[in-house]
């Protein structure tokens, strides 16, 4: 096995803190092609789909990757800008917001970038940049409120993978979840509130989070019981009783029973039994995106008024609004404790080299 350095390290160079936010990916381009290598990648994870992998590779590629990424592409095409997707242009938006926080706060001895866990920048490529510039502890964020196999784990994969091939580890904190935190639920509120204050209030509030098929669940994954706690937190702080709001699961794939109820159906259902106006938030999603900005704000939107519902409101995710930024800066700075610090001054930096040239091993 080759393990790669650090050539470039110098005692000089002072330690510093990384801080590495990780979301969940996005293809290169709205095109077919991107998208047959993003989810190859993607659903080649054996955190995402528990098949053998025998039966599974061939379904993948001889069904799978033949027919899916050109519906991706077109469903990609609709919410794609200049600046990529939406799940990219956000996490950098995100990314910026707390590296200039944490300048303020700490100098240059903190530095923020972010990864995809599939597609680019990945994971390692970004560890491995930090590593270069002097990052000797490594705080990881997976920006995934409520923990799962699938997502928050299989960052953890990459990580593991990684460090297997380095000489030198840097000290590793991973945050595995956030559902219940403070910060987190009271920014959620506000957002709510807020667009309550500009649009007023629906019958019904959906919040639906990101399916996973029920199997995960009777196995063990916490990720139904997060998706509950996070629901029960915010209607508390939102005073909501138990008739004006729903948590529901989207973005099933397969004919596997997956975590109920359902989102598309249960709009379906709302709009059926004379429920005219709804909003729907997505808790679970650190930043708009496909799933948000395409499945629940057309196709489900669409689901909705089809079979009798009349006002359909879609609340964004938290994105790089103030409170989330600063939910995530409370979030870092508790799971950083110990590590965060004010920059070094010159003085202690030459004390420091003074130390080690005085030391007798370097004699």
């Amino acid at each position: 096995m080759a393990f790669k350095g650090m050539e470039n390290f110098s005692h000089r160079q002072a330690d510093k803190v990384a801080v590495v936010l990780v979301n969940l990916g996005t293809p290169e381009a709205p095109t077919t092609p991107a998208l047959r290598k993003y989810l190859a990648e993607f659903l080649s994870d054996p955190r995402v789909v528990e098949i053998p992998r025998i039966l599974w590779m061939i379904i993948l590629h001889g069904i799978i990757l033949r027919l899916r990424p050109k519906k991706s592409a077109h469903a990609y095409q609709q919410v794609w800008s200049d600046e990529g997707s939406p799940l990219l242009a956000i996490t950098k938006a995100q990314t910026l917001a707390i590296r200039e926080k944490m300048l303020a706060r700490y100098g240059d001895n903190v530095m923020v970038d972010f990864a995809m866990r599939y597609g680019q920048p990945n994971v390692s490529a970004t560890v491995e940049k930090l590593l270069e510039q002097g990052a000797r502890k490594v705080l990881v964020v997976p920006l995934y409120p409520q923990y799962s196999g699938p997502t928050t784990a299989s960052v953890f994969d990459a990580l593991a993978a990684d460090f297997a091939h380095r000489r030198w580890l840097p000290h590793l904190r991973f945050v595995a979840n956030y559902h219940d935190y403070p910060p987190y639920i009271e920014a959620l509120a506000e957002s709510v509130e807020a667009y309550w204050r500009d649009h007023g209030r629906a019958e019904k509030l959906v919040l639906s989070y990101h399916g996973v098929p029920k199997l995960f669940l009777t196995k063990g994954d916490p990720y139904h019981c997060h998706c509950h706690v996070t629901t029960r937190l915010l209607v508390q702080r939102l005073g909501l009783s138990e008739e004006e709001y729903i948590t529901t699961f989207q973005s099933r794939f397969g004919k596997a029973e997956w975590l109920k109820p359902y989102t598309d159906e249960t709009l379906k259902s709302l709009g059926a039994d004379g429920v005219k106006h709804v909003q729907v938030i997505c808790p679970g999603f650190a930043a708009d995106c496909l799933e948000t900005l395409e499945e629940i704000e057309v196709e489900n939107r669409d689901y909705f008024l089809e079979s009798g519902g009349v006002t359909f409101e879609y609340i964004a995710a938290l994105n790089a609004r103030e409170s989330h930024i600063d939910a995530l800066l409370a979030l870092i700075e508790r799971e950083g404790q110990g590590w965060l610090a004010p920059q070094a001054s010159e003085q202690q930096l030459s004390a420091r080299m003074s130390a080690y040239e005085a030391h007798p091993y370097n004699k």
